[in-house]
């Protein structure tokens, strides 16, 4: 699948690859916040020392940023997408020509998968939909 990136996502991925020196495979741009996708492995790099470099893209861009860790298989790319409520054990199925993801997640992280007003699993969807082509995740 082909993403298509809006001219402020760049700027956004350009801003945050020269602050943190890491790779942004993605950027979801919202009201008031940025959420990017960051290449495997290079999260510690993209957070900084005390989150030095995220404060710094946040400061430059005025929003909110929230990361992402993109992964090898479509079952751990949903673990991190719900981050950082803990994850279990993720399973895909196709189900009428769908690609769902059930992620168990336990009652104590529900909340936290979930988030407020249901951002953060929606978050979740959009990425795990352009990058696995799964049509929904599921919390069991």
């Amino acid at each position: 699948m082909r993403i298509t990136l809006s001219d402020e996502a760049r700027r956004f991925i350009a801003r945050f690859e020269d602050e943190t020196g890491a790779t942004a495979r993605d950027c979801l741009v919202f009201e008031e916040r940025v959420v990017i996708l960051v290449a495997a492995g290079e999260m510690g790099s993209a957070i900084g020392p005390g989150g030095k470099h995220v404060r710094a893209v946040e400061e430059s861009i005025g929003r909110d940023v929230e990361l992402v860790e993109d992964a090898d298989t479509p079952s751990a790319f949903v673990e991190s997408a719900l981050a950082p409520a803990a994850v279990r054990h993720v399973t895909l199925s196709e189900q009428g020509g769908e690609r769902i993801a059930y992620a168990e997640v336990p009652d104590a992280d529900r909340g936290v998968a979930i988030g407020s007003g249901g951002k953060n699993i929606e978050t979740a969807r959009t990425l795990a939909e352009r990058h696995y082509e799964i049509d929904d995740i599921q919390l069991t």
